[in-house]
């Protein structure tokens, strides 16, 4: 494999109608990346470099709050693909982004829990959806996010109304917006040396941004890193 484009996994749910996949491909194969899109009823790739996990729908409620009852709308299928396709590249080092859901879906994984609805809470940000970018947020300075957009403050498009809550185990919060939510979570670099980062926009239909290619470039870089070192 050595030489060839680094194979970086897309996670989304099983439907034709999959623009967030198409922009990610488009940003992926920019950076210099393969994409190859994972889906519910397929097995995941195992000869991947990295991993995205996609935007989507809300997870099920009862994954990450013990008082909620069986979320029968949820997409079960999905949630436990991902799920899984995260445990699959923490055991093996692989990078991950995580995107909006993808983000949350981090969190969750790793024991955290997430409001799962902030349309009530909100008193600076606002509620309407808009895939520009409209909100702004602040990066923790000498994060890993800091260092890969190489800025403290940003505006990022909003698409979400369910948001990390408390933090799952060696994870970190890293952005923020004007409410005070949690726009962006990293692996803890004192206890992981794993390139995660999940941010709750899209940088995806942001493809007009530098900073939306710095973090796909990023990621693809440590896809190659992770494989040429061989560790997987």
């Amino acid at each position: 494999m050595m030489g060839q484009r680094p194979r970086i996994a897309v996670t989304s749910k099983a439907s034709r109608w999959a623009p967030g996949w198409w922009c990610a491909w488009l940003m992926i194969r920019t950076a210099g990346g393969q994409p190859v899109r994972a889906t519910p009823g397929r097995e995941l790739p195992t000869d991947i470099d990295g991993l995205v996990i996609g935007g989507g729908d809300d997870i099920a409620n009862d994954l990450y709050s013990a008082t909620a009852a069986y979320d029968v709308g949820a997409d079960r299928a999905r949630d436990a693909f991902e799920l899984a396709a995260i445990a699959y590249a923490r055991d093996t080092g692989r990078p991950v982004l995580g995107i909006c859901r993808g983000a949350q879906l981090l969190n969750v994984a790793a024991g955290g829990t997430l409001y799962d609805d902030i349309t009530k809470l909100r008193r600076s940000t606002s509620n309407r959806a808009n895939p520009l970018a409209c909100k702004p947020i602040a990066i923790k300075p000498h994060s890993r996010l800091a260092a890969v957009l190489g800025r403290r403050r940003m505006r990022v498009n909003s698409l979400h109304h369910q948001a990390v809550q408390g933090l799952g185990r060696d994870l970190i919060a890293v952005a923020r917006d004007a409410d005070g939510f949690v726009q962006a979570i990293e692996a803890d670099a004192a206890r992981s040396d794993q390139w995660l980062v999940g941010v709750q926009w899209h940088p995806e239909y942001l493809f007009y941004r530098r900073a939306s290619h710095q973090l796909f470039r990023t990621l693809t870089k440590s896809a190659l890193d992770s494989r040429t070192a061989g560790k997987h």
